[in-house]
């Protein structure tokens, strides 16, 4: 069975293959907007029978024990999930929350609630970040929201320090709290459980990175999830959209979406003069480019099903198609953070290396070592590898620390996220059709798929 998913005015015409489903590495796609909003986890967390204000702007505590600001009573309440380290909430909170305040919370139309998706593998300082937070909220909303504010405003401070508890513990004096009653509550369980719990509600409502919103109409329960630093204009449109009974539209869906993907034009699997092994949609590729077959291939670094495929299946078919110029072969990153969270840093690491043009022989590596890296020794392994590869490991930093880098990745999940249900997943062009091949097939099943389509069977009269 087959269906479109694409298709544009010279004939490409993208074609998903039921056939093929086999076990993969999964993920857990978006809820839909308009969903019912999940029930929140009761949290432990202070209370207070006086209204308190900041700046003129009503704070406290809902009746799960999360920080607002706004007024209790809005139509309309926002849970904000967000990571302190994470440089686009920081843009967030800078550029776009102040006007926010302005127009909607102020004026009593929206309230806004933070809950915590601290990204560790990504930020490794966002869940002390989250912590600290947690603790200056234990003495007060007021005291919680001027600490949030300094954490963002001084993210580029304490976002790369070894260890930020020092500044941590300033920066909850400059919010007014009691040091000597912040302290004690870091070692205290009850706070990482606590963020742990905002974590899991986010990824149950579907959220992945940050930062991301989950607008929720009071009187009628219905919920609408927004994802990313979105500009003030989007914000206004849909609090204006929600306040006159309709139905907002993800700006993502709201834009014409491509005629085909870029990464299956012909013209696009051109090599790139400027970065040598990368063509000119930005991906690694090897094998023939004038090859009658392409294979596109989303993969996980930490998904055990692309690990068998790359180490069980991949080498028949690059002796069999690569390396007889049948086939040439297109890697693109789908790390599923929700279910490995190591792969997201893999994928950096990998895209890196490449750049240095030695990306095939660390995606051999990774997957030859997964059990190795995919753990608390990720960076020390990550060295021996670029030692291995003799790669600049000044350049190897930079370019990991550069948001560029984390962009590429993230590009390549949007990608393919409105089809690739699981990894590792492959998109099969040829004659201008693609065939969908989800799951990590035995070598001599996808071999056949090849086949098929370089000598199809003859059909009678």
């Amino acid at each position: 069975m087959f269906f479109r998913l694409a298709s544009h005015s010279k004939g490409f015409l993208l074609l998903v293959s039921l056939l093929f489903v086999l076990a993969g590495c999964q993920f857990a796609p978006p809820i839909a907007a308009g969903t019912p909003a999940p029930e929140p986890q009761p949290t432990t967390a202070p209370t207070q029978d006086d209204q308190e204000t900041l700046d003129g702007i009503p704070v406290g505590f809902t009746d799960e024990g999360f920080p607002y600001r706004g007024n209790p009573d809005a139509v309309v309440t926002v849970y904000e999930y967000s990571d302190y380290q994470c440089p686009f909430c920081q843009r967030h909170v800078l550029q776009t929350e102040p006007a926010l305040a302005s127009s909607f919370v102020r004026t009593g139309q929206v309230k806004f609630v933070f809950r915590d998706f601290p990204i560790p593998s990504l930020h490794p300082n966002a869940f002390a970040a989250a912590a600290a937070a947690t603790c200056v909220a234990e003495q007060g909303a007021s005291f919680f929201w001027r600490m949030h504010d300094l954490l963002f405003r001084t993210q580029d401070e304490w976002a790369n320090l070894p260890d930020p508890a020092d500044m941590f513990v300033r920066l909850a004096g400059e919010a007014g709290a009691d040091v000597t009653l912040y302290t004690p509550c870091l070692a205290d369980s009850a706070v990482s459980d606590r963020i742990n719990a905002s974590i899991s509600e986010g990824e149950t409502i579907g959220f992945s990175g940050t930062p991301s919103f989950n607008f929720v109409v009071e009187e009628t329960g219905k919920s609408y999830q927004l994802v990313g630093a979105q500009p003030y204009d989007t914000f206004d449109n849909w609090f204006k959209t929600i306040a006159s009974g309709g139905e907002p539209v993800d700006p993502a869906q709201a834009q014409a979406p491509p005629e085909f993907p870029v990464w299956a034009m012909p013209e696009n699997w051109k090599d790139n003069p400027d970065q040598p092994g990368t063509n000119l949609a930005g991906d690694f590729w090897r094998g023939n480019p004038d090859a009658p077959i392409v294979v596109v291939e989303f993969s996980d670094f930490q998904c055990p099903y692309c690990q068998r495929h790359t180490l069980e299946t991949q080498p028949v078919l690059d002796k069999e198609f690569v390396e007889t110029d049948k086939v040439m072969w297109i890697f693109k990153h789908f790390p599923v953070q929700s279910t490995h969270p190591y792969a997201f840093p893999s994928a950096i690491f990998a895209q890196c290396v490449g750049e240095q043009g030695h990306f095939w022989e660390a995606h051999d590596i990774l997957f030859q070592r997964m059990s190795e890296w995919a753990g608390s020794n990720q960076e020390a392994i990550f060295a021996e590898i670029a030692t291995e590869l003799g790669v600049d490991t000044e350049l190897l930093a930079t370019c990991r620390a550069d948001e560029a880098t984390l962009q590429k990745v993230q590009s390549d999940l949007v990608e393919g996220s409105q089809f690739v249900q699981g990894t590792p997943t492959f998109v099969v062009v040829y004659n201008g059709q693609g065939r969908l091949i989800p799951g990590a097939l035995p070598a001599d099943q996808f071999a056949a798929a090849l086949n098929e389509l370089l000598d199809p069977p003859s059909t009678g009269q």
